[in-house]
């Protein structure tokens, strides 16, 4: 569903260049779970971006089932992005002035396609499922680091990509909410969608079908 052909990156760091992906080639099938492991700095989240169709590299190619995503339009890539592919970064990225239920919401912005209705049906059941109904009126500020967290996995869920990309969702989280997340990451795989999961934590890529480690841009084995 998602492949990476020998996908480079290079970044100017204080006027030197700094290989970020090195010929990175993957591929992410459809009820696929793959958990990329490394360092800080390896290029995990590079690799995600990319794969995303959020950071064009520099040669290679990546293709969403049978598009090459940077052979398109930046707007046809973002459409297709909003239809297809969800998003969760250890940052969380919330507006802070909207609530939980309008920051689930915001990803309607590249789903024109659905009532405001049907997206609220469907907003408030993913609010339920993640145990925030009674926070749904609260702003980022007011909500603990978890529930943050879970606003930005349902908010990723919302437009039923068929794609989960998370980089480090657990990396900020307790014990029992990185459970939570996981677990969800884990049922979206079994229902038919691929996952493709960096992190550092070893706990989080015991739980992955699929593991494969990264160093210094380079993708290097495969379990």
């Amino acid at each position: 569903m998602i492949r990476l052909e020998s996908v480079s990156k290079t970044y100017a760091a204080n006027g030197r260049p700094v290989a970020a992906l090195r010929d990175a080639t993957l591929m992410v099938e459809a009820g696929q779970f793959w958990a990329v492991r490394g360092k800080s700095g390896c290029g995990k989240s590079t690799l995600l971006l990319a794969a995303g169709g959020l950071l064009r590299p520099d040669t290679g190619r990546v293709w969403l089932d049978t598009q090459d995503l940077y052979a398109i339009p930046a707007e046809q890539r973002a459409t297709l992005r909003a239809d297809s592919i969800g998003f969760v970064f250890q940052q969380f990225y919330l507006i802070p002035y909207l609530n939980v239920r309008d920051n689930v919401l915001a990803a309607r912005l590249g789903k024109s396609d659905w009532s405001a209705s049907d997206a609220r049906r469907r907003a408030m059941t993913l609010i339920e499922q993640f145990g925030l109904a009674d926070r749904v009126r609260h702003r980022p500020g007011q909500l603990s680091t978890g529930e943050r967290q879970r606003t930005a996995l349902a908010r990723a869920l919302l437009n039923q990509p068929r794609v989960l990309l998370a980089d480090e969702p657990t990396g900020n989280l307790d014990d029992e909410n990185s459970r939570i997340v996981l677990e969800c990451l884990g049922r979206f795989a079994r229902e038919g969608g691929a996952v493709l999961l960096a992190t550092h934590d070893p706990r989080a890529a015991e739980l992955a079908h699929h593991r494969i480690a990264m160093s210094d841009g380079r993708l290097l084995s495969d379990s």
